[in-house]
């Protein structure tokens, strides 16, 4: 586990150390995955919870500034007004978390949201996403330049190369140096869990505030890999005092899936964790179904999805 201030000392006696059981692991996730979901009225408050902690995304080839603009209007207007007003919610300011964007795209999201008089950030993708296998210069150099655009949180993914050949000293200097480079934006640190090959790597390579993959990858947000992140989180906790944040991302696409997410995060973390200061879902298809499940609860039918636009 990484610290998450720059200035701290590297533990590598803690992270060389670190054994994580497998079955416990699987048997701890099944038992998350079986929880009782809150209905009603309850089930209707943890989705719209959940909707304030979407980092709503679009990383696709043919994203464009129309495409972008469209995806910051849903953002800060997630749930159709006359839903929320006959939930008595229409003045409570609910909006996604952030809107997560290609480096490139970053430019057009902000002047969106600033037309918008929006205060939401900006997330951007950097650092040779998804594969991360550019060289550290142009990694470096991308993160620059999507917070000099206005990014005012970064995504970063990490070298997985280094993970799997167990060089942790050289994996926390390239973050240390990912963390400069931010400034003062947020870092969020990708794992791509998919491709660490074990719990106990994807333990060892948790950092600041971190996000199970790009979901670009075969194998993405998993409630196992998971759990092994969060536990990550609270014996840094315990350790140091200071708060990391996780953030699922990759598959994630019902309104179901997400009250068990925020399930997970009260379990394993406690109440402190379910705030987008520390919680974020990865999400681009997720927003559509939650807004879909809001509309049954308050018109006891489900709507066609033209019903529900994009903006």
């Amino acid at each position: 586990m990484f610290a998450r201030n720059a200035g701290m000392n590297l533990d590598l006696e803690w992270v060389s150390k670190v054994r994580v059981n497998t079955q416990a692991v699987l048997k701890r996730a099944q038992q998350i995955q079986r929880c009782k979901v809150s209905k009603k009225q309850w089930q209707a408050a943890w989705q719209l919870k959940a909707v304030t902690c979407i980092d709503l995304t679009t990383l696709a080839g043919d994203d464009t500034p129309s495409n972008v603009h469209r995806l910051c209007m849903k953002a800060t207007q997630p749930i159709r007004q006359d839903l929320l007003k006959s939930m008595d919610m229409h003045d409570k300011g609910i909006t996604t978390a952030a809107v997560c964007v290609y480096p490139s795209r970053v430019a057009d999201a902000v002047k969106s949201l600033k037309a918008a008089n929006s205060s939401l950030p900006v997330a951007s993708v950097a650092t040779g996403f998804p594969a991360g296998q550019t060289p550290l210069k142009t990694r470096l150099e991308e993160v620059q330049l999507a917070v000099k655009d206005g990014a005012m949180e970064i995504d970063i993914v990490i070298n997985r190369t280094l993970a799997l050949t167990g060089q942790w000293a050289a994996l926390y200097d390239e973050i240390r140096q990912f963390r400069e480079a931010c400034g003062d934006a947020h870092m969020k640190s990708i794992l791509a869990v998919g491709e660490l090959g074990t719990f106990t790597n994807v333990y060892k390579a948790s950092s600041d505030f971190i996000k199970t993959s790009t979901g670009k990858e075969s194998v993405n947000a998993t409630y196992p890999f998971a759990i092994v992140m969060v536990r990550a989180i609270r014996d840094y906790y315990l350790r140091t005092g200071h708060m990391v944040g996780f953030k699922p991302a990759g598959g994630i696409r019902t309104a179901q899936e997400s009250v068990v997410w925020l399930t997970l995060m009260k379990e394993e973390l406690g109440d402190e964790w379910l705030t987008p200061h520390l919680f974020r879902l990865g999400a681009s298809s997720l927003l559509a179904d939650i807004e879909r499940q809001i509309y049954h609860y308050v018109t006891g039918r489900y709507a066609a999805y033209h019903e529900l636009p994009m903006a």
